[in-house]
């Protein structure tokens, strides 16, 4: 209990008094009372406690928790107890639950629910107080409601607890304390060391995106992203539906561009988003793991693997589709859940508090990915970041274990080195068919332009200057011209380009018998192939108008 509990529900003292070592102290004892120590002379006054009880049972509570941590704390008035006996019947309750006990200490100890329907595996801290047990049940996943199961869990325990206080099964209070005390964490390990404990200081959206000890990288990123989201809006980009154009304008990840010199689109691409919302579920994302995962890893560990698994996740987008225009932070934020479900793995984090976060973080990433095969999601990205990410968090598990600041700055170095080589190394053995069709078309207009100079000669032109234009120039050109159409429509491309090249075709088809129809009447100098002429160029400007009107 403390210092301010100890004054409100003492019998005995009425008075504090501020002491410049202590802090406030009991003007009886002239000690700093707290929860770690009990006041040898505090007697609880029982009808203010009642009181206090019958006030809170008719506040009206409710069933359902908001918020970035739905979360429900309450209080078990325990009067007539001492700290170890309310202990020892808190344990004892969380047993018969069947909760996975975790951290443990002489203030108290942190359980989990296990995973089912009706729970999604909850932390539960218990702190033991004079006269009084705080009881704060919250969820370990990535929801904004709970559901009622955060109520339902500190009703169930209050319960359990209570029948077990009333039958006092249990014989020896003393010797069953000894036992389990010997399983106390140090004093500097105490329950405020949870995974969980870094959400308790975000009290709202700016919080969210504040700097502070042990959650720094993270709101930097999502504040940059942010603003890179408002910069594009205020541009002129759509905030829901932004076109192709603009993401590619902005540096989003497109596989016959990025190979073709533009691999910083590696890198852009991680900070643009496609629409209002999709920042919205990918920073929301992001600050879950960051404050999971941010505090365990440091500034330069967390930023580096976020860069090299986000990295990674283009290049596997890249490799694995040949048209997506790929954005979205979403590659990076899988593998901080990869690098999270690697630490998970191994015995960095307390047992119990383990098995809790790797079912809600497989659960997450499972869910995600399963959504993005029948969806319009990049899942190559989420798999390569997700793959990377665990490969991180292994490679990092040994300067962790024993931090070592050279071998943390060895591991981001190499690590760097292995990212960018590959990188590249992918870069260079891709090809793209549609980066082939944009080189192969730029010549299609090369070669048109040197035969339609035939219509650029001077009006004075004579025939034979005529006809040595159409034969060294206009007929070879359109031949060749037909030629590379027929090449490029052998290349994997959208069904759209394919009906495109077949007009194409026919287009330089038509160019063809117009330029030998033109020759047939000049050398017979005779008019009875205007008509053939005249009809070859109705149907090629035909085909231009159709061409047009598709782009």
């Amino acid at each position: 209990m403390t210092r301010e509990r100890q004054l409100e529900y003492c019998k005995v003292c009425k008075n504090q008094k501020f002491e410049i070592n202590q802090g406030i102290i009991c003007n009886l004892t002239n000690q700093k009372a707290d929860f770690e120590n009990e006041c040898k002379k505090f007697e609880i006054d029982e009808q203010k406690v009642e009181t206090n009880k019958e006030k809170g049972e008719n506040e009206k509570k409710s069933r359902f928790a908001y918020g970035f941590s739905p979360k429900q704390i309450d209080d078990i008035s325990v009067p007539n107890l001492t700290k170890q006996e309310a202990f020892i019947f808190a344990y004892e309750t969380a047993k018969k639950l069947k909760w996975n006990i975790g951290f443990i200490s002489e203030s108290g100890f942190i359980a989990y629910t296990k995973y089912s329907m009706s729970s999604w595996s909850e932390e539960v801290q218990i702190k033991i107080e004079v006269g009084n047990i705080n009881i704060k049940s919250e969820c370990t996943g990535s929801q904004l409601i709970d559901w009622g199961k955060n109520r339902k869990n500190i009703d169930e325990f209050t319960s359990t607890f209570k029948q077990l206080e009333i039958n006092n099964d249990i014989l020896d209070l003393e010797n069953e304390y000894e036992k389990i005390s010997k399983g106390f964490v140090k004093k500097e390990d105490d329950i405020i060391s949870s995974p969980l404990s870094k959400k308790e200081k975000i009290s709202g959206i700016f919080s969210l995106l504040t700097p502070q000890d042990g959650y720094f990288v993270t709101p930097i990123l999502i504040n940059i992203n942010i603003l890179i989201f408002a910069i594009m809006v205020i541009s002129g980009v759509h905030f829901i539906m932004p076109t192709s154009e603009s993401l590619l304008l902005w540096g989003a990840n497109f596989r016959p561009l990025s190979i073709e010199g533009e691999w910083w689109r590696l890198l852009t691409s991680m900070f643009l988003h496609i629409g209002i919302f999709h920042l919205l579920m990918n920073m929301y994302a992001l600050a879950y793991i960051g404050l999971l995962l941010e505090p365990y890893l440091g500034k330069s560990r967390f930023l580096s693997a976020y860069i090299l698994s986000g990295i990674a996740g283009s290049v596997a987008s890249l490799y694995w589709n040949e048209l997506t225009i790929s954005a979205g932070a979403s590659g990076a934020i899988f593998g901080m859940y990869g690098l999270f479900l690697a630490m998970l793995s191994t015995n960095l984090i307390e047992k119990s508090a383990r098995k809790s976060l790797l079912t809600s973080i497989g659960v997450f990433v499972v869910y995600n990915l399963v959504n993005g095969i029948n969806g319009d999601i990049d899942n190559a990205a989420h798999i390569g970041g997700l793959i990377s990410g665990a490969i991180i968090g292994y490679s990092f598990y040994p300067s962790l274990v024993k931090p070592n600041p050279k071998l943390k700055r060895n591991t981001i170095g190499l690590l760097t080195i292995l990212t960018i080589l590959t990188s590249f190394t992918i870069l260079e053995n891709t090809t793209s068919d549609i980066g082939k069709y944009e080189k192969d078309m730029a010549l299609f207009v090369k070669l048109e332009e040197k035969a339609l100079a035939l219509y650029q000669l001077p009006q004075n032109s004579t025939n034979q200057q005529i006809l040595e234009e159409i034969q060294i120039n206009g007929l070879k050109s359109w031949e060749e011209s037909l030629k590379l159409i027929e090449k490029v429509d052998t290349y994997e491309l959208p069904d759209i380009i394919h009906q495109r090249n077949a007009k194409l075709k026919e287009y330089c088809e038509l160019r063809i018998k117009s330029f030998e129809a033109i020759v047939k009447s000049i050398t017979e100098d005779t008019s009875e192939f205007d008509d053939e002429i005249s009809n070859y160029n109705i149907q090629i400007e035909q085909i231009i108008n159709e061409l047009t009107q598709s782009n």
